[in-house]
């Protein structure tokens, strides 16, 4: 017997979809936003908007705290429509299995460890005459760190040992990679914020259980 379709099902499917990740959609919320925004500014004034809110090693010298945090608003290449699908692909498991909280928390540590460490080597590449003076106000905003976190730290999530270690090094060799063909600062964080993401292991060791399964926001 075929079950009759009931108007309401996939609502109440999608809400509570949504009310398990809450933190992800809301910041997809934001990011949604942002783009739009971005979109009716002229080049000039978004360069503007940008670098006001750029993790540049100007800014972080000035407000650490506010670039830091509004910097992971804004998208620095690719459309949100395809931000929406990598973050149902990765951050929506991740915040589901860790809960909201741990979540937030190796999103922090990738986002700011990255930014720090990439930062830092790009001063030293312009102390050592490597990099130009200008590159103290690099362009630097948008989500990549965060993610790369996120997705290095889904390894624990996979449920056996052997695919695991294929998955974790699925993740590094893209993150790698780039650092061999026209390296930059950013690709050094992003291989940094996926090793700081697999370095989360211990936020991850009580949601490996059975009843980890249950979606919470602890």
């Amino acid at each position: 017997m075929i079950a009759s379709f009931r108007p309401t099902a996939l609502p109440r499917a999608i809400r509570s979809y949504v009310c398990h990740a809450p933190g992800t959609f809301i910041w997809l919320g934001l990011l949604f936003g942002t783009s739009v925004i971005m979109h009716q500014l002229t080049p000039d004034i978004l360069e503007h908007v940008l670098q006001r809110r750029s993790t540049n090693i100007h800014n972080l010298l000035i407000s650490p705290g506010r670039v830091l945090l509004t910097s992971a608003l804004w998208l620095d290449g690719g459309g949100w429509p395809l931000y929406f699908v990598v973050f149902n692909i990765f951050h929506v498991p991740a915040e589901r299995w860790l809960g909201t909280r741990r979540w937030l928390t190796v999103m922090g540590i990738a986002h700011i460890g990255a930014t720090y460490l990439s930062e830092g080597v790009l001063a030293l590449a312009i102390h050592t005459d490597a990099a130009p003076r200008s590159a103290v106000n690099t362009l630097d905003v948008g989500v990549s760190y965060a993610l790369a976190g996120v997705a290095a730290v889904l390894t624990y999530r996979v449920p056996w040992r052997p695919l695991r270690y294929v998955y974790a090094a699925g993740v590094l060799f893209f993150y790698t990679a780039p650092l061999f063909d026209n390296l930059t600062f950013t690709d050094i964080g992003h291989l940094a914020a996926a090793l700081l993401g697999l370095a989360c292991y211990p936020l991850t060791r009580s949601r490996n259980s059975p009843q980890a399964a249950t979606p919470n926001t602890s």
